[in-house]
């Protein structure tokens, strides 16, 4: 039951992280905006390896690096595939592969699910294409270049959850913090380089940078100037609600010694979407389509299924 808790928890917070994180998207540029929120992420990871504690080991710092890697290549594939194919396809297609990786590994180790369980992964997967499609305008093609890089993205979400799984359970959030500062460090890597093309492009008269142009009209901050208060507010709330979704994933993969632990919070892990589309239809009033009601009932279903199993 803690381990379903855990996962749900971490799912729903992650969605909000992400919905916080699409907002800041509207006016500066995606990667800059998963870079700062990485990095305001340490500060409450250290807080708590402050007052939880932990013991940091060989094992559990490579195993940090690890997830920090995944997570990092996940994060940039995922916005290399949304740049040059259709939302609605990849971003479902991501999600998926978050999801059935750890699972498929599981297995392969020799975990046996009970046919409840089975059921259970199955109606939780469809959960998470009805929820996570969105309609897509951009008239953008379908390219194996962006099936692959989601596919690839989503194995880097899925290797977050597989590089937890296997830190020793008395490291604690040190594995977090490891795996925080080393994404914080690619993320600002590839900030960094976006930035300086960018102005590049600007100055030879190139063709303006597409995150500019994203959200309602004029809203992009120009580059080189300070964030709005409010800005900087909605990205340091992505980066706590990010880092809070990590630990709750971790409690969860460590809150029993059962082996279908791993591929049970691997899936509800991937029912993030659902914490994202929620929010935008109370905040932005944006209307659920009945696939995304019916996969929020799926998923409902799916949860019971594994908290049952």
């Amino acid at each position: 039951m803690l381990t379903v808790l855990f996962g749900l928890s971490g799912a729903v917070v992650y969605g909000f992280a992400d919905f916080l994180g699409g907002l800041a998207s509207r006016r500066i540029r995606p990667v800059a905006v998963t870079a700062v929120a990485a990095a305001i992420g340490i500060v409450p990871l250290l807080i708590g390896l402050a007052v939880l504690g932990g013991t940091p080991s060989w094992a559990g710092t490579l195993w940090g690096a690890v997830a920090g890697l995944s997570g990092a290549v996940g994060v940039l594939l995922l916005y290399a595939a949304l740049a040059i194919g259709p939302m609605s396809v990849l971003s479902p297609l991501t999600a998926v592969f978050a999801a059935v990786v750890p699972v498929l590994v599981a297995v392969a180790r020799g975990t046996v699910l009970s046919p409840l369980a089975v059921a259970a992964v199955v109606v939780a997967v469809v959960a998470v294409v009805l929820v996570a499609a969105v309609r897509d305008t951009s008239g953008a093609r379908l390219t194996v270049r962006g099936v692959v890089a989601a596919a690839v993205a989503g194995c880097g979400f899925g290797g977050i959850v597989l590089a937890y799984d296997a830190t020793p359970p008395g490291a604690g959030i040190h594995p977090l913090v490891v795996a925080r500062v080393l994404q914080t460090v690619l993320l600002g890597a590839a900030a960094l380089v976006v930035t300086v093309r960018a102005g590049r492009g600007a100055r030879s008269g190139g063709a303006a940078d597409p995150a500019a142009s994203v959200g309602v009209a004029g809203s992009a901050v120009p580059p080189g100037r300070w964030w709005p208060p409010r800005l900087l507010l909605t990205v340091a709330a992505c980066g706590v609600l990010d880092a809070l979704a990590n630990v709750c994933i971790q409690a969860g993969l460590h809150a029993s010694d059962d082996p279908g632990t791993l591929p049970v919070v691997s899936v509800l892990n991937a029912l993030y979407p659902i914490g994202t589309v929620v929010l935008a239809g109370v905040v932005l009033r944006e209307r659920l389509t009945a696939p995304q009601w019916v996969g929020i009932a799926l998923a409902f279903i799916a949860s019971v299924g594994l908290a049952l199993a």
